[in-house]
């Protein structure tokens, strides 16, 4: 019986933690949509719609993993159930049977005089006492036996509601499913047509992306220039005092080091539209294009806020790519570019989350997006790794 429960237990865990990742995958799906139609507001294909329903289409697919892994439990448990209300069943037979050879046995001895001449004849005191104690636990016995068959009624009558709520659920689960599989169809869809659409627009794809690594190749710059100031600085306070870095940065780039996979998003809201590093185009395949950072999709009017607490190392303009903000913690550098407007300036103390300045929203392209890099001295790292459940 323990074994039974702490298996039930286990089960609804795991049921648990697949509605759990359901509701998420649901709520990251519709956030996509919102953002899919701002980005549609315009009428015509873009780079930006295309991502965020291959995103959308890979969270449909995982949803409805998801949804079928759910259905399988529930079938198990359907099963598991339907075995119990069985031995339930058997077992109340029994007790019904063991009770009604009590109650003929009792019929054959109910008067009070046939008990008494049962006891008074005994042989000695010592049996008329185990005739006492006899008649007893026949009695308990009865009464006993008659609460065991009410038990187990209930046990079933509870058992029986318990299977039709997980029929119920289950039958939900698998029109949920298919309703999903068509919206899935209908997103495949909508894919291939965007991306036969840009596809045909090859030659300003290529103006794009070659428009685009030009703005990355002057972020890059333009943040080892800062570093190289700062080293420079560094530098020059080591004759002074010894000491490259003090123990204050020492001890914050620890705290940043500490926090990987747990720092917050550079957007109270996103989704990761471009990754790190080398990849091939989402449209032009053959074409590999470099991105030393996350491209972060957002809602319409949203904030860049720091990821970590820090001091604001630079504010540069990007031409074509708007403002960038440069944060250090202590060794490590983290990038808010593609901003609008800024908040802060150079030299100001920030904390984690504090709103830093307001992202570009794209009209033509109907897109708001937001361009998050971290350094670690003169190197690029994967900010991936280091946002909570970005990876």
């Amino acid at each position: 019986m323990v074994s039974i429960l702490f298996a039930a237990n286990l089960f609804g865990q795991s049921r648990s933690e697949l509605e759990k990742k359901k509701k998420q995958l649901i709520a990251d799906i519709e956030f996509k949509n919102k953002l899919l139609e701002e980005t549609q507001e315009n009428k015509k294909a873009s780079l930006n719609q295309l991502v965020l329903l291959n995103n959308k289409i890979s969270e449909r697919e995982d949803l409805i993993k998801t949804i079928s892994r759910e259905i399988v439990y529930l079938e198990k448990e359907k099963e598991k159930t339907e075995s119990l209300i069985r031995a339930l069943e058997q077992d109340l037979q029994r007790y019904k049977d063991e009770y009604a050879k009590l109650v003929y046995n009792t019929f054959k001895t109910k008067n009070s005089y046939d008990k008494l001449m049962y006891i008074l004849g005994s042989q000695d005191i010592n049996q008329a006492f185990r005739r006492i104690k006899y008649l007893q636990q026949y009695a308990e016995y009865r009464i006993n036996q008659a609460e065991l068959i009410v038990r187990t009624q209930e046990q079933l009558s509870k058992k029986r509601e318990q299977l039709s709520v997980i029929i119920g659920d289950k039958q939900s689960l698998l029109e949920e499913e298919k309703a999903s599989k068509n919206v899935l169809f209908a997103e495949k869809s909508l894919q291939q047509n965007v991306y036969q659409d840009l596809k045909n627009k090859e030659k300003q794809l290529r103006i794009e992306i070659k428009k685009n690594q030009q703005e990355a190749e002057r972020l890059k710059k333009a943040i080892q220039k800062i570093i190289e100031e700062e080293l420079r600085r560094q530098e020059e306070a080591k004759k002074k005092s010894g000491f490259a870095i003090t123990p204050e940065a020492k001890a914050l780039s620890q705290d940043f080091q500490n926090n990987k996979g747990k720092l917050p998003w550079p957007v109270e809201k996103g989704v990761i539209t471009e990754k790190y590093g080398e990849h091939p185009h989402p449209v032009l395949r053959e074409v590999k294009v470099q991105n030393n950072g996350l491209n972060i999709g957002t809602t319409e009017g949203a904030s860049a806020r720091a990821v970590f607490s820090g001091t604001v190392s630079g504010i540069v303009v990007i031409p074509g790519a708007g403002i960038a903000i440069i944060v250090r913690h202590g060794e490590f550098l983290t990038v808010y570019s593609n901003l609008a407007e800024v908040f802060v300036k150079k030299g100001d103390a920030v904390e984690v989350k504090q709103e830093l300045g307001k992202v570009i929203t794209d009209k033509e392209k109907g897109k708001t997006e937001i361009h998050f890099e971290l350094w670690k001295g003169q190197v690029t790292e994967n900010p991936a790794y280091w946002l909570y459940n970005a990876n």
